[in-house]
């Protein structure tokens, strides 16, 4: 099982780090909740049968929920897709949420529109403009993969006999259910030293709601819960997960990561990163007894 998404800035090669504070074994029997799902590389790596995962991204969150109750009918869009597939067709599709009967379209034939968008943009980059309008052109493949059938009955049939929830809400209300024990991976937007942060919804996302994220973050972490989140190596993100508060410990990892956004390949190169993982500080025993 892998994402059936193509994801700019996905964390397929992160796994190996990300394994080593989130994974099957630390989780246990309690819950995983990845706010800002995305690809989900991680959700699918980890495969664990107690999740919650949530995207405010409704289009991307209805390819789940079509995966999950409509496998059969969306493999057969996309096989349509495939077929039909050239530069005219692509942006033929790409035009169609800016007609006015796109709000009446069904899930199923959505959902077959953003994959068949996905597999054949540019690198995978899913962008929107200011009007939630799809704005990426189109990608230069040969052979694009655009119905892996496989897969998508292999994801359809681990959602559908799991304990998997699925939501698309803010990413704050997605974790007000955690409970102490659980794990939660927020991957937001990723902050950039010059032009801010890389958003794929027309809401956007800004340093007010890094500041957000970490506020919720304290709360889950004083609550019992366990949290790790990735973001580009800013001094803005650094700054702002610098906790001064005795309950709580944030340590901080940097490590490279492959950014392939550029369409020249000389200027692609690798990035710091950081993997911030916040937990709750050990209560010490006092060694010494209180005189009387």
């Amino acid at each position: 099982m892998k994402p059936f998404l193509k994801w700019a800035g996905g964390k397929r090669q992160l796994i190996p780090y990300i394994k080593k504070y989130i994974n099957k074994k630390k989780i246990g029997k309690h819950k995983y909740y990845e706010p800002f799902l995305g690809g989900g590389s991680i959700f699918f790596d980890l495969a664990h049968e107690n999740s919650s995962i949530n995207d405010l991204n409704e289009e991307i969150i209805n390819c789940y929920n079509v995966i999950k109750e409509n496998p059969d009918e969306l493999i057969d869009l996309l096989k349509l897709h495939a077929e039909a597939h050239c530069k005219e067709y692509y942006y033929k599709i790409r035009s169609l949420d800016r007609q006015e009967d796109y709000k009446f379209m069904d899930n199923i034939t959505k959902a077959a529109r953003t994959i068949y968008l996905n597999r054949t943009c540019f690198n995978g980059l899913y962008r929107v403009n200011k009007n939630g309008f799809f704005n990426t052109p189109i990608g230069r493949y040969v052979n694009p993969l655009i119905c892996d059938e496989e897969n998508i009955n292999e994801i359809s049939y681990f959602l559908n006999n799991n304990d998997v929830t699925i939501m698309s809400k803010s990413f704050e209300f997605a974790v007000e259910k955690c409970e102490k024990g659980d794990w939660i991976y927020f991957d937001p937007p990723y902050d950039y030293e010059n032009s801010g942060f890389v958003g794929y919804v027309k809401e956007g996302f800004s340093h007010e709601d890094l500041v957000k994220l970490k506020e919720v973050c304290d709360e889950l972490v004083k609550k019992g819960c366990y949290v790790l989140v990735s973001n580009n190596d800013t001094e803005f993100v650094r700054q702002t997960f610098n906790s001064s508060d005795y309950e709580i410990i944030y340590s901080t990892k940097t490590i490279k990561a492959n950014r392939n956004i550029n369409s020249k390949a000389s200027k692609r190169k690798k990035v710091d990163e950081v993997l911030i993982y916040g937990h709750k500080r050990k209560k010490q025993k006092n060694s010494i007894s209180s005189s009387k």
